[in-house]
């Protein structure tokens, strides 16, 4: 084995741990933009506890069987829970805030992309981004729908993790409120 080559390893190795001890937010975000395709949306945000509890979770469903798709997500976890052990956050989706792929550092916290949602994937978060750069305000859920092209089902999980707000489901006008 040439010296030369394990030299090599060993400077790659030195820079990452410069970088996650110095500049750990950006560390962390520039790892899970480069390998978070496997993220899990609700344990990230839901905390320390959840994200815990998930890792065992995935552990254990390895120790009888393993595969490939576990083996990423408890990767990834074993990422979230170490950075949420350090005292740092994820920060939610939020429109027009947000990338499509980009985990984005947002005051010492990292703004998780709309990929980082099961069942988003690359196109829709590229036609979600670019509905939210043509357009600041929407008037419902509706008019978003339209403007981005996904389908009904990416935009019923964006209102269940609560990313469109308080935004009314269609452009319709009730005359007669209760």
């Amino acid at each position: 084995f040439p010296k030369a080559h394990a030299v090599a390893y060993l400077m790659a190795a030195i820079r990452l741990m410069w970088f996650k001890l110095y500049y750990p937010v950006e560390f962390y975000a520039t790892y899970f933009t480069v390998r978070g395709e496997a993220i899990d949306y609700e344990s990230a945000v839901g905390g320390r506890a959840l994200a815990t509890k998930k890792l065992k979770e995935v552990t254990a469903r390895l120790k009888i069987e393993k595969n490939a798709k576990d083996e990423e997500l408890r990767t990834s976890l074993q990422m979230v829970c170490e950075m949420l052990a350090r005292g740092y956050e994820f920060l939610p989706i939020k429109l027009g805030e947000s990338y499509a792929k980009k985990y984005a550092v947002v005051d010492g916290k990292i703004r998780l992309p709309y990929a980082s949602l099961k069942g988003v994937g690359e196109t829709a978060a590229m036609q979600l981004e670019n509905a939210c750069k043509e357009n600041t305000q929407f008037l419902s859920v509706e008019d978003f729908q339209k403007a981005s092209g996904v389908s009904s089902s990416i935009v019923e999980t964006l209102y269940e993790v609560g990313a469109l707000g308080d935004m009314p489901k269609t452009n319709q006008v009730s005359l007669f409120m209760d």
